[in-house]
Formats: C-alpha cells, structure tokens, sequence
C-alpha cells in the first residue's frame, strides 16, 4: 500500500512518517508542504492513501480533498490537524479518519491498522469481480510448442517467448509487461492479458499483478499472512493478495 503526506511542518511530517513506518507495512512514497503540488502529482500518479493536513500553503486540505474526492480512484484521505472545527466537513467528504494533533501514538496505530483491513477487503472484492470474467484475445499464438505473444512498443509488435515475461502490472487502463530488459505496454486489462497466458506458467496472485511462477526466486511473509514475492535477477516486489493465498500455497507447495 502506498501513501503520500501532506504537511508543511518539518517535525509533524517527520514524526508522522515515523509512526507509519513502525506500524504499518505503508510505503510513504512523497511528502509534500502544498496542495498545488500535491494534485499535480495526482494527476500523473497513484496512490492508496493520503495523510492530510488542513492549513497548508497554495490550496488548503479541504478544498484539496473535495478536488480528490471528484476522482474515478479516490484515495483514502486522512485529515491530521489541529482543528477540531473541520471534522464534520471532512466526513461529508468521506474522509477515512481525521486525526487530532499533537499526535496520540495509539491512536494511529489503531488507525493505521484499520486502514489496511480496509484496503486489503478493497482487493479482495475487486479480485472476486475480476474472476467472474475473462475475456479471450489473439495476441498469444502457439507455435509448435512454443508459446508467443505480441508485445507492443513504440509502435511496434515484438513477437515474444511468454517465458520471457516475469511478470505484468494493471496500469489504468492498459497492462505494463515486464521482460529481464524491456518494459511493454499492452492496451488492454491485466485481466484479458492474463487470459492470454499459459495458466500453468503464470499465476494471477493478485488483482494488480500476474507473475511468472517460473521466474520466483524469494517468497517473504508479509503483512496480514500474505506473502510478497522476490524474483531471479530482477528488482521487483510482487504481492500476493489474502484471497489468493490459499491457492498460491497450493501451487508452490508449502
């Protein structure tokens, strides 16, 4: 899970970041200190959630949440403030919580673990969805007993061995596929992508990612008995959502 903070005081931006960081398993991504800058970077960016101050330069917090909230993939917003007077309004947005500084350590320890409960249902369901379809597509041929599939870049099809790829993540609308050297971007779902592939060699472990169970070097336990994957010679974390957990122990065998 991924988070950005919002805060233009040097110490709570630190401390915040700190507290995160010891109880949670939430990478924080970037810090800001204003709002214009926080929703230009959304506008290129994803994140899962967002720690949010109130009175911070350019754009305050609140007219920031009700531009992020207008969004088709709205981040979990957690106002932390030190007014108490906003709490109302902040809801009316559907904001996840709204903390009170100074901060109590408790008290977003507990949040912090309700936010991911909250975040790994929110896979789980759209993991459950997905399953129910899988659309067909051409762009995998068999060739004797081989299999191929077109990969697209600039313009161009790289016909490809399918045991070349290691893995491929949902982006939006279109599916990045990774090879040892070459990123591709394939116009379409992760879903029909992965309906393309050889399911024995290519495991869905997540409603994000499929991965090339070939290509697993490390399985690391993780947070809420999940498993984050390492693999071969390649600079990647693949996690494996709760709900695929049980089969991905079956297939690995362990």
């Amino acid at each position: 899970m991924k988070a950005i903070i919002v805060e233009d005081e040097f110490p709570a931006r630190e401390e915040l970041k700190y507290l995160i960081e010891t109880y949670s398993s939430i990478q924080v991504t970037n810090c800001f200190e204003d709002g214009l800058d926080v929703l230009k970077f959304l506008q290129e960016n994803d994140t899962d959630a967002i720690f949010l101050d109130i009175n911070i330069p350019s754009l305050d917090g609140m007219l920031l949440a009700s531009n992020i909230s207008k969004f088709a993939k709205r981040p979990y917003i957690i106002f932390t403030t030190a007014y108490k007077e906003h709490a109302a309004q902040a809801f009316e947005l559907e904001a996840f919580d709204y903390i009170l500084k100074p901060y109590d350590e408790k008290r977003i320890a507990s949040m912090l673990h309700k936010l991911e409960s909250a975040f790994l249902r929110e896979l789980d369901q759209i993991d459950k969805e997905e399953e129910l379809s899988f659309p067909k597509n051409d762009s995998v041929k068999v060739l004797g007993t081989d299999a191929r599939v077109n990969l697209r870049k600039n313009d161009k099809i790289i016909v490809t061995d399918v045991n070349d790829i290691y893995y491929a993540l949902a982006s939006e609308k279109v599916t990045l596929v990774y090879t040892f050297d070459e990123e591709y971007t394939m116009p379409m779902s992760i879903t029909e992508f992965h309906s393309t592939l050889p399911q024995n060699l290519f495991f869905r472990c997540h409603r994000s990612y499929t991965v090339n169970l070939s290509k697993i070097r490390e399985i690391v336990p993780w947070f809420n008995q999940t498993y984050m994957i390492h693999l071969k010679d390649f600079n990647a974390e693949i996690p494996v959502s709760r709900s695929k957990v049980k089969e991905f122990r079956q297939i690995m065998r362990f």
